[in-house]
This record gives structure tokens, C-alpha cells and sequence, in this order.
């Protein structure tokens, strides 16, 4: 089995400016209509831009979206100002990529294939799931699994630790967790990989069950269906059994694969911690998968990034956190906070 990862990344596509053509006399001669073009201009520049428009965002990784359940405050800061960072969590996250790198090996090679396009990148994503597909078909564990969806008009992008089935035939996730200190987790960073796998199932049962269209990948992302894909990426397709041109061809089939594919949907969710210097198993969470619970986060969480409300910091039981950030002395949700009990402080004196 073979799994493609792309070797390099283009630079953003550059925009040349297009002159504006010199309006008619009659349009000089005017004055209401050029007035009214005035403030249609000054209108469009005041609305306030949304975090998504803010940060050139096509999509969101359900990464980002599980950060916000830590400290949302804290996600924005690190899309802000990464030079903030601490250089061990950098250290923390390479290391617990070694540890996801290893697994993934045991059930595949990977395959460096070249892109040229962002058609190229998306097509390679797309390879991974129709192979996932034939795995899971075939009753095999697949690992590194793509998931994709739209959550109330933002697309989404998952990658799944690992899907395998069960002794009694049931479709399990199980994703896989390291960790710096040999013990379980604190309640509040269960919650965030609670959500992370809540989202993960959601996505991939909505997959499975026939709503992912082609439109979704078109629209949201900005994709060209007919775009050729490179040369290298329609050899790596042909050798598993795809004959492919273009993007759309991808499209196609990865439409019809999950709709005729009776892949049942996820019924079995766990958490594996590991500890990262030994990896030696901490413990296994086996967790209830909660609807109400996940779509009501996935609301909050979404406002935000429609520009509908401010980022928001931790509430007051959970300032503890705010000791491992690398924010904590220029987070302005830490400074409200701290001058609105000042004030509350005053007032209960007077």
C-alpha cells in the first residue's frame, strides 16, 4: 500500500492589478450617481472583515477549531504573533509527530509526488481517501485518514489518527494522543480531544453517508475541475487503479466510491495517551459520542470565525492555564479580565 505526500508547495498565486477604465463624460456630468458610487466604495471598505478574510482562510483544519476548546484567545495568538512561541512546544509537536510517523509506517510507504498546482495538493488528498475507502472495504486498518466536510458554510479539513473494526465487526476510531508527563490529562484537555473526535466522526459519517458533493471542494476552496492534474500524480493514480486526467475526474470518483462504498458509520470512539520520551502506554479513553454537545461547540467556535464575536480568553476556574502560554503577558482577554475585578473589588469597598 502506498500513501502520497506532496514535496513542495507553490507560492501564493500573484494578482496583477487591472487599470480602471476613464469613465464617460456622462458620468462626469452626474453628480448624484457619483455620489451614490462614493458611498457604495466607502460602505464595502468599513465592513469589517472576518477572522477567515483576515487570515487568507479557505478552510479550517479541525485542528484549529479543537484549539479554540483550550483557549481561543490563545489560537488567535499563535496565528498572530508565532515568534512568541515557546521553542518547546515546537520540540513537543515534532516529537509527537515522530510518534504518528512510526504507526502510519507500519501500515504503508509513503510516496513523495511532486504538485504544480493547488488541484495537485487537494488531488493528493483525495488519493489518500479513495485508498482509505478500498482498505476499510476490504476490512483493513487504515491510518492517516482524510475527512472533509461543511459546518454551516466553512469548510472542513480532518486528518483521522486511525480506523480499524472491532472483534465484533464495528467501525472504531481511535486516535492517538502523546504526551510530555506519564500521566492522563487534566478534565479540560479531555474535552478538547473529546471534541476533536466528536468532529472527526461527524465529518467521516457525513462522508460515508453520501452529503460530501463535488460543489463542496469547487466553491469553498476555490478549485478548478478541469485543471490537468500533474503528470506525476496521474502515473501514482493509474498504478492503484484510477485512471485520472483532471481534478474533476478525482471529484468523480471520490463521489461515487462514498456513496456506493457500505462503510458502516463510526460506532466505537477511544483516545490512546502515550508518553512521548518512553512511548509507553499512559491509558485509553473510551468516550460517548455526544451530538448535542459537539454541534453546540461547533457553533461557538464558528462564530468566531464569521467575524459574528469577538475571540474569547479562559473563564475565571481556568486562568491556570494561562502559566504554560506563551501570550500570557500581551493576552488582552487576561488584561479585561483582571481590570473588570479590580474594579469589582473597588466597588464592593465603596
Amino acid at each position: 500500500q502506498q500513501k502520497y505526500d506532496n514535496l513542495n508547495f507553490l507560492p501564493a498565486h500573484s494578482r496583477e492589478s487591472q487599470p480602471g477604465s476613464r469613465p464617460s463624460p456622462w458620468h462626469l456630468d452626474s453628480q448624484g450617481a457619483h455620489v451614490e458610487e462614493r458611498r457604495r466604495v466607502t460602505a464595502k471598505r468599513k465592513r469589517a472583515k472576518t477572522p477567515l478574510e483576515d487570515f487568507h482562510l479557505r478552510y479550517l483544519w479541525v485542528t484549529d477549531l479543537s484549539a479554540q476548546a483550550w483557549c481561543e484567545q490563545q489560537m488567535v495568538y499563535h496565528r498572530e504573533r508565532p515568534d512568541l512561541q515557546l521553542p518547546e512546544r515546537e520540540v513537543l509537536l515534532n516529537t509527537g509527530k515522530s510518534i504518528h510517523l512510526v504507526r502510519e509506517l507500519q501500515d504503508h510507504d509513503l510516496v513523495d509526488v511532486r504538485t504544480t498546482s493547488q488541484e495537485d495538493r487537494w488531488a493528493i488528498k483525495l488519493l489518500n481517501l479513495l485508498q482509505a475507502i478500498a482498505d476499510l472495504r476490504e476490512g483493513r486498518r487504515v491510518r492517516e485518514c482524510p475527512v472533509f466536510g461543511v459546518l454551516e458554510g466553512v469548510f472542513v479539513l480532518g486528518i483521522v489518527d486511525q480506523l480499524n473494526y472491532t472483534a465484533n465487526g464495528e467501525l472504531q476510531l481511535n486516535e492517538l494522543k502523546t504526551r510530555k508527563k506519564p500521566c492522563l490529562p487534566f478534565p479540560a484537555q479531555k474535552k478538547r480531544d473529546r471534541f476533536q473526535i466528536f468532529l472527526y466522526k461527524y465529518l467521516f459519517d457525513a462522508m460515508v453517508q453520501g452529503c460530501l458533493t463535488q460543489d463542496n471542494f469547487v466553491h469553498h476552496l476555490h478549485l478548478e475541475p478541469k485543471q490537468p492534474l500533474g503528470l506525476q500524480i496521474q502515473e501514482h493514480a493509474q498504478k492503484v487503479g484510477f485512471m485520472v486526467h483532471c481534478f474533476q475526474d478525482l471529484l468523480e470518483l471520490m463521489v461515487l466510491n462514498l456513496t456506493h462504498s457500505d462503510i458502516p458509520a463510526i460506532g466505537h470512539l477511544q483516545i490512546e495517551y502515550v508518553h512521548q520520551q518512553t512511548n509507553a502506554l499512559i491509558g485509553t479513553e473510551v468516550i460517548t459520542y455526544d451530538h448535542d454537545e459537539l454541534m453546540a461547540m461547533t457553533h461557538d467556535f464558528l462564530e468566531y470565525w464569521k467575524g459574528q464575536r469577538d475571540p474569547k480568553g479562559v473563564d475565571i476556574e481556568d486562568t491556570w492555564k494561562c502559566c504554560y502560554c506563551a501570550f500570557k503577558d500581551i493576552c488582552n482577554w487576561r488584561q479585561q479580565r483582571a481590570g473588570s475585578l479590580t474594579k469589582k473589588c473597588s466597588e464592593k469597598k465603596t
